[in-house]
């Protein structure tokens, strides 16, 4: 027996704080794959493709600066705030389904966000390079920490803590983009009887968000409880 391992292949503090979390990433993701299917396949009754309606809110928000591409890959739609480039995949740019609406809704309420400077958008994208670096090297700390000495796996620990506080950040961000996005919808662009549906496809890829955090402090929980097994020893 060694700290947190119960013999050589169980690790009791993985199934104990990650295992759960794991368990509702897959259903989070389970959960936005079959409502993005299930809604990619209706109508948003609006006759408008995603890259429009993305054109038509950032349009009436005096966003007309904003550039949209398209981007490979499914599921891949994000707001580059470096460019200001609001990034829709294939089938969500040309796409006229519930789906495709509320996904380029989302996506350009962090475009909103970022033009009026939303607090939590700000933080994140300013901690964002600092997270990115940290999280290459979080791995390689820990493990010199077990080989060399226990001060690097405090560093490693430390690092992981940016990891936590950026997906704890990102929270926020999500929902307040997906409100963003509903409110935009709800203004005269989609019928009443669609809201429903492009909701449920919006919670279910915040609950995505809920998983990842969720994974991201178990994994710090896990790593805590090893180096307090270790400094016991």
């Amino acid at each position: 027996m060694y700290g947190g391992f119960y013999g050589p292949w169980i690790d009791v503090t993985w199934i104990k704080y990650v295992l759960p979390a794991v368990l509702l990433a897959s259903f989070a993701q389970m959960k936005v794959t079959s409502a993005y299917n299930k809604y990619s396949r209706i109508s948003s009754g609006t006759g408008y493709t995603g890259a429009q309606i993305a054109r038509m809110i950032l349009d009436r928000n005096g966003l007309r600066d904003v550039r949209i591409e398209m981007t490979p890959g499914q599921l891949s739609d994000h707001y580059d705030p470096r460019t200001r480039v609001v990034r829709l995949s294939n089938s969500i740019y040309s796409g006229s389904s519930i789906a495709s609406m509320s996904v380029a809704a989302h996506e350009v309420g962090h475009a909103l966000q970022h033009d009026e400077g939303y607090f939590p958008l700000v933080l994140r994208n300013n901690i964002a390079p600092i997270v990115g670096i940290g999280s290459r090297f979080v791995w390689l700390f820990i493990i010199l920490g077990f080989i060399i000495s226990p001060f690097f796996i405090e560093v490693g620990i430390m690092l992981y803590l940016g990891i936590v506080a950026f997906q704890i950040i990102t929270l926020p961000v999500e929902f307040n983009a997906s409100r963003r996005a509903l409110l935009q919808l709800e203004n005269g662009i989609a019928p009443s009887d669609k809201l429903g549906p492009s909701k449920e496809v919006l919670k279910a890829a915040a609950l995505t968000y809920v998983a990842s955090t969720l994974v991201a402090i178990g994994e710090l929980l896990r790593l805590l409880a090893i180096t307090g097994r270790r400094r016991e020893r």
